[in-house]
Formats: C-alpha cells, sequence, structure tokens
C-alpha cells in the first residue's frame, strides 16, 4: 500500500517502506517520508503513536525485537570476489544503486590483502576464482571463526557443489546470470543476518556487564528466576525467608534493568544461564 500525499514542505519525498528483520508481529509498516515517519495510510505519526508503533514491531511473544531500518541496510558493505572483470563491476554498480556500500576484488588473494572484514555487511563470492577456489576460502573463513555471511554465485554449479556450500552455512547459492532481484534478496537477507548478530553481541555485552554488578546471592536468585520458579519456592530452595528473597529480587531487576520478569528471562537466556545446584 502506498501512500499518495502527506503534509510536509516542498514535495513528497521519496518514501521507503521500513522492514522488520522478519517481525511478523507487524500488522501495520511504517514508512519514511523523507525525514519523517508515517504510518501506511500516508499520514504523519510521531510522538506517542510512533513510539507505541516502534515497541509493537520490537516485541514478539514477549521478547524484545530489534527494529532494522533501511537505513541501517544501507550501512552494510558487500564484499564481492569474482575474477570476471565485467561481472564485477555489474555487481558494484547493482549493489550501490540501493545504498549499499561496496568492496570489490578479483581474488582470494586481494581479498586478504586490502578488504576491511570487520564492517557490517556479507561476502558475494564466486565459486571458480584464480588460487583459491570459493568453497575451500569459505570454509577456511569458517574454520578461523569468521561470522560473514556468503552469498555464492557460480556459472558452472552442479548439486553437491550447492549442497556443501548450504550445509557450510552459506546464505544462498546462485547461479548465473543471476537475475538481480534474486541477488538482492539473498544480499538484503545476509545483511541483516550480520546486523542481527553484531547487535546480539553488542547486547550481550551490555547485559553481561549489568550481570556483574549483581552480587553472588543476587546471581543465585536471578538463575532461580529465569527457571521460572517463584518466590516460596526459591525461599525453599535456598533455605531463606520469603522476604529476604523479594528483597534481592527487588535488587535483580533493578540492576538489570528488567521491567519484567519476561525481560529478565530473555537477559539469562542471552547469558546462557546454567542450571542452578541443589543447596545441600
Amino acid at each position: 500500500m502506498s501512500a499518495r500525499s502527506c503534509e510536509g514542505k516542498g514535495n513528497v519525498a521519496k518514501m521507503r517502506e521500513i522492514r522488520c528483520a522478519r517481525a511478523r508481529c507487524l500488522s501495520h509498516p511504517l514508512l519514511l517520508v523523507g525525514n519523517r515517519a508515517a504510518n501506511c495510510s500516508g499520514r504523519a505519526v510521531d510522538g506517542p503513536e510512533l513510539a507505541s508503533l516502534v515497541s509493537s514491531i520490537r516485541r514478539r511473544r514477549g521478547r524484545p525485537r530489534r527494529l532494522i531500518l533501511t537505513s541501517q541496510l544501507e550501512q552494510g558493505t558487500v564484499f564481492i570476489i569474482e575474477d570476471d572483470n565485467d561481472v564485477r563491476e555489474s555487481l558494484r554498480g547493482l549493489f550501490r544503486s540501493v545504498g549499499l556500500g561496496v568492496q570489490a576484488f578479483a581474488s582470494v588473494q586481494e581479498y586478504l590483502a586490502g578488504a576491511e572484514p570487520d564492517r557490517p555487511g556479507c561476502m558475494v563470492l564466486d565459486v571458480r576464482l584464480p588460487g583459491r577456489n570459493g568453497l575451500d576460502f569459505h570454509a577456511e573463513l569458517v574454520r578461523s571463526g569468521s561470522h560473514i555471511p556468503v552469498v555464492f554465485i557460480s556459472g558452472h554449479a552442479d548439486v553437491p557443489m550447492s549442497v556443501r556450500a548450504m550445509k557450510a552455512g552459506a546464505v544462498e547459492f546462485l547461479t548465473k546470470p543471476v537475475r538481480d532481484q534474486d541477488l538482492l534478496d539473498a544480499v538484503q537477507s545476509a545483511v541483516r543476518r550480520d546486523l542481527d548478530r553484531r547487535e546480539k553481541v553488542r547486547s550481550s555485552a551490555k547485559i553481561r556487564a549489568k550481570f556483574d554488578t549483581l552480587t553472588p546471592r543476587e546471581r543465585e536468585i536471578m538463575a532461580q528466576l529465569v527457571l521460572g520458579r517463584r518466590n516460596k519456592q526459591i525461599a525453599d530452595e535456598m533455605r531463606l525467608s520469603e522476604a529476604t528473597v523479594k528483597l534481592h529480587r527487588a535488587h535483580v531487576m533493578q540492576k538489570m534493568a528488567a521491567p519484567s520478569l519476561a525481560d529478565l528471562i530473555w537477559m539469562g537466556d542471552a547469558l546462557g544461564l546454567p542450571r542452578p545446584k541443589p543447596h545441600t
């Protein structure tokens, strides 16, 4: 659904749909009209209404969800490794046309010598390359602990080759000549995956920093809470009074900045908290 008109100065700017990272709870997409947000009917939204819409997008099944905006996708970089110059330049132009950054290389050796792999984004990797081929290089990346999402392209693909790539964790395996839209869909999915992973790492680090402020007793209480135990159960298990458990619980919720028990459980999952040992 497109918006034909929206209040604002000058002509109506090009509208871009803000897509959420597979957030199924989204019932009415937001639109970005210039620097303003609008609902699907084109009416500008801000203040409490915008906050409410964003909140509904960010939450699914009681857990916080991250909203990935088009502008954030445009911060991604596509690393192209393709030995055919014409194909490489065509891919460069395609990705730049949708706002993605591009670093292009003719071989694995060139990539290793000149790439900036710490940038968020993904890799578009040809299978047949001079020197190391794409499949072997991808296997090396996986063994080294690299998390960069990879989209394979090949003019000489067969079933075993594509199966090997997908089993190794490739996002997609496309056969040349590749349809522009198929490639863009695969690349945008890969960039979202990398942005999600990086956000999860940052979020986990923040959660860990908060968790480190807890006392040993508060950590024990949190471990019990994330298992869904009630105050009385925790008190009996740990041989404490229920009032003491309630006090520790309040401290845990405050230090972890958890608005609800559901949020605390989500944080516990992010931390990978082990099951508490029974007290003897």
